[in-house]
């Protein structure tokens, strides 16, 4: 697979890439993909395009912040910014954006292209995970219900949902799959169990894996990712997983616009998503799956759409009911 599919395609990217060069020869991106992930990618980026990716990591609510506090000054540092939907949507209506149509996406699903952001480039799916070398699959949850059985207090681990948005709305939007008033007390109840709270679903993850906690909401794909590092996960087999969709979109002031082109649209093709459906990612690009045990038979539900107001409700709602 190269970069340039055919001889109008190789003059127009290469075109491209040569503008980027003249402007320095990198993109920056904020976002929240694990580092791991963005290694991988950036270094075939680099590989194809000669660019280098300077990448700024954090929780999709600190990107949000950080990708607005820059803007408002009017001399924002970043090219490219890339989360979950949520944040995405806010930042777009705030005119961070500039919209541009990559030749990518026409490999995606029409149901996945967003007017604005283009093309979901992935569904982050949350379940739950544990750690197979402290907790044997015959001991291990069959629903969120069990979570509250006695056997699992001081076992789990979670994202704070008063601070990580992507958790706020995975709670809301438990009614999706539980029902308005059942979700609610399992909420209650679950807190009433004294998870270790942390800032977002990679640290989640990460305790699983060292053993801290063996069971913990995560990011199922972790199961994939942290068998290369020789960690053995598995996951709970749920009637269905809530999903939370992904965007990266060029910035309306990016100081490098053609390394942001560039990079949006390796970033959306072929080999790049390859690469992340190796690792497990859930990627949108058409024919493209994870290698994640029974990914055939995952059933996703979206979750639930939330604005800027309904975040903030949440969050503090989910601050008294989880650390009062």
């Amino acid at each position: 697979m190269t970069l340039f599919s055919s001889s109008g395609a190789f003059a127009q990217d290469a075109k491209l890439v040569e503008a980027a060069k003249a402007e320095g020869g990198k993109v920056v991106v904020y976002g929240s993909l694990e580092n791991e992930t963005m290694d991988l990618v950036s270094a075939a980026f680099k590989k194809k395009t000669g660019l280098d990716v300077e990448f700024f990591r954090a929780a999709s609510t600190k990107v949000m912040d950080r990708a607005q506090s820059e803007f408002r000054t009017g001399k924002p540092l970043f090219d490219i910014v890339l989360t979950n939907d949520a944040p995405m949507g806010f930042l777009q209506k705030q005119g961070l954006f500039a919209k541009y149509d990559s030749p990518s996406a026409k490999a995606f699903p029409a149901d996945t292209i967003d007017p604005n952001l283009g093309p979901r480039y992935r569904n982050v799916l949350i379940g739950i995970v544990y750690n197979t070398a402290i907790m044997k699959p015959a001991e291990a949850p069959k629903s969120l219900e069990d979570l509250l059985k006695p056997q699992y207090r001081g076992k789990l681990v979670m994202p704070d949902a008063s601070q990580h948005t992507t958790t706020a709305q995975w709670l809301f939007s438990l009614q999706k799959v539980m029902g308005k008033e059942k979700s609610e007390k399992f909420i209650r109840d679950l807190a009433a169990t004294k998870p270790l709270l942390v800032e977002s679903l990679t640290p989640a993850g990460e305790r699983i894996t060292t053993g801290e906690r063996p069971i913990g909401i995560s990011f199922i794909k972790n199961v994939v990712f942290y068998a290369d590092r020789g960690v053995k996960l598995d996951y709970v087999r749920l009637p269905s997983f809530m999903g939370d969709g992904h965007y990266l979109a060029l910035g309306a002031k990016a100081p490098h616009p053609n390394s942001g082109k560039a990079f949006i649209d390796y970033f959306l093709g072929e080999e790049s998503l390859r690469i992340m459906a190796n690792i497990g990612e859930f990627v949108n690009r058409k024919g493209i799956y994870p290698p994640l045990p029974d990914a055939d038979k995952i059933k996703v539900v979206e979750m639930v759409p939330m604005d800027e107001k309904a975040f903030k409700e949440k969050m503090q709602e989910y601050r008294k009911i989880f650390l009062q």
